[in-house]
């Protein structure tokens, strides 16, 4: 397992159960590959998956063209504000990954595309064959053009709907990694199940790392030591997301202004709790009531 946390979360969101139902759900209603992939990755995001294009399967295996294939794999993730990018590859194909953030940090994408978006015809497959002689690849020419006339077509519209659905379900995960990153310290020492215990009571009032350091009868460096040995987080981290995770609860109500919720949940300050939310969930308090599902 990959020492990198990042990774350790991707890896834990891919065999979570809403991962992999939706995946299930998603390629079987669009008979399109999906995969939930890390930030960097060295080879085909598709390879060996139900739907994967057998143009594309075809097409990876020789070196130039796959070389092609990969670059088209790094443009589709090359930062856009955040946002789902599209990327078309030399044989006319769409691509598109979606980020799944831990807070404003990407952490990985929902990647999904060897579709055209339009019909194929014999001119531009004409045109990508030459190429693929020119880049020396020695597949066969009927194979290949079988396999490129079997491509999934979508319009633009519909593709459009799909990377919508992404973008939602993106926003799911994001949560998920939220939740997983309070939680992934399960064999925790006593001490440690009393302070979050302490502190899910205690949440929403004006603690401080000593204080709850003296309600445990331990000096405040050793509390601090070990909390963060423990969980992987600092006290005021944790303290942050668990009050953000109350926070996104309470905005599930219309009638409570963000003000309201950012005292309600702990905060002195409506700027700070601006900025927590925003550094934590990855988008502002009104935004994120904004997208919530009406």
């Amino acid at each position: 397992m990959s020492k990198n946390p990042e990774d350790r979360l991707l890896q834990q969101l891919t065999r979570s159960k809403i991962y992999q139902d939706y995946e299930r759900a998603f390629s079987e209603a669009t008979q399109m590959p999906l995969s939930l992939r890390p930030v960097e990755i060295w080879n085909a995001a598709h390879r060996s998956k139900k739907y994967e294009n057998p143009f594309c399967a075809l097409v990876s295996q020789s070196g130039r063209s796959c070389a092609a294939c990969l670059d088209v794999q790094h443009q589709v993730t090359v930062s856009d504000g955040g946002k789902p990018r599209t990327v078309t590859c030399f044989a006319g194909l769409s691509d598109t990954a979606v980020p799944v953030h831990l807070g404003l940090k990407t952490i990985g994408y929902l990647q999904t595309g060897q579709v055209l978006l339009r019909a194929p015809n014999k001119a531009q497959f004409q045109r990508l064959a030459r190429q693929l002689v020119e880049w020396g690849a020695t597949v066969d020419a009927d194979q290949l053009e079988e396999a490129y006339f079997q491509s999934h077509v979508l319009t633009s519209a519909q593709y459009h709907a799909m990377v919508k659905l992404l973008e939602i379900f993106a926003q799911h995960l994001s949560t998920l990694s939220n939740q997983i990153a309070l939680q992934e310290a399960n064999a925790e020492p006593p001490i440690i199940h009393r302070a979050k215990e302490f502190i899910e009571q205690h949440k929403s009032d004006a603690i401080s790392l000593s204080e709850v350091a003296r309600a445990l009868n331990v000096s405040t460096f050793y509390f601090c030591k070990l909390f963060k040995k423990a969980t992987g987080i600092n006290f005021t981290e944790y303290l942050s997301r668990v009050r953000i995770e109350k926070a996104k609860n309470l905005l599930l109500n219309p009638n409570l202004r963000v003000s309201e919720i950012a005292y309600e949940v702990g905060f002195q300050s409506l700027t700070h709790f601006n900025r927590v939310f925003l550094r934590i969930v990855g988008r502002s308090p009104t935004a994120y009531r904004d997208a919530l599902p009406k």
